[in-house]
């Protein structure tokens, strides 16, 4: 003991010296916005390696229930492409007429196939890093989904990672809309359950009923039109008694997420420059 008191006596300058340091960078990070944000990023190289090892480990024990899944997603799937070419061959009297829709709508998107190798539930501002990045094609506001439903959206990129600001992010807005109805609102978390978000500004007059199903509405140029959001489960007046707010548990499973893509849609800068021109060419009137 007197020869532990004599080290900690010798070098007490050294260890004084470390004890500051650590001091420093937890308040440089925690009350700087850039460090911060940076920091819990987690899209450098070293951090993002590191998380990928973690994840390979996780997903080697989790491949069991993962086929399950996708096995029962596929029948799912198969059966609706089913029913659907049994109803368009019916009106439209042509067998071929689906699989030529499919195919000519799948042809202005580019799937990105990644891996969720970092994830957060219990934060307001989660985020998820995946394991692609600008070497494979991916750019900032690019829509992320999986096979249950919608995941976020792209937020920063590095060469080989991405991170992702998810829908369990209160920074998240995402247009969303009411399928087959045509009302659309917008997705937000508040925190809380994972599996549980918010479709705001539907509208008064708007008519629909409980467990209908919420996609997205495609308006902006991030996401599709029709990609699984979640079903309905309550209804509130607004703040302001003007709109609804729509109560809507999520298809997709954060806690068990490991697979997304990530939806590259060839269009969408064509989209988005020529939607600027318009605004920039739209001037006030004078009388």
């Amino acid at each position: 003991m007197r020869n532990l008191f004599a080290f900690f006596a010798k070098y007490n300058n050294w260890f004084l010296f470390v004890i500051l340091e650590i001091i420093c960078a937890v308040l440089l990070f925690r009350y700087n916005n850039y460090q911060n944000s940076v920091y819990l990023s987690s899209a450098n190289a070293l951090s993002g390696k590191l998380y990928e090892w973690q994840s390979e480990v996780g997903s080697f024990f989790s491949l069991t229930k993962i086929n399950s899944q996708l096995t029962e997603r596929n029948l799912y799937l198969e059966r609706q492409v089913s029913e659907m070419s049994e109803k368009l061959g019916e009106l439209t009297k042509d067998s071929a007429y689906l699989r030529n829709n499919q195919l000519q709508m799948l042809a202005d998107y580019k799937l990105i196939p990644a891996k969720v190798i970092a994830n957060s539930l219990n934060r307001k501002d989660n985020l998820i890093t995946l394991d692609k990045g600008k070497v494979d094609g991916v750019h900032k506001d690019m829509g992320v989904a999986c096979g249950n439903g919608i995941v976020g959206v792209v937020y920063m990129v590095s060469d080989h990672y991405c991170v992702v600001i998810p829908v369990l992010n209160e920074h998240s807005n995402i247009s969303v809309m009411i399928n087959n109805r045509g009302y659309y609102g917008y997705l937000h978390w508040q925190g809380g359950p994972s599996d549980i978000a918010y479709v705001d500004d539907i509208p008064r007059h708007a008519r629909f009923k409980m467990t209908d199903e919420v996609v997205t509405s495609g308006y902006s140029s991030i996401f599709p039109a029709g990609v699984r959001v979640g079903k309905i489960l309550h209804v509130f007046n607004s703040s302001d008694g003007l709109s609804y707010r729509v109560q809507v548990r999520l298809t997709t499973d954060f806690g068990n997420l490991r697979d997304v893509c990530i939806i590259d849609d060839s269009k969408m800068k064509e989209r988005v420059e020529i939607m600027r021109a318009a605004q920039d060419s739209i001037k006030p009137i004078t009388r």
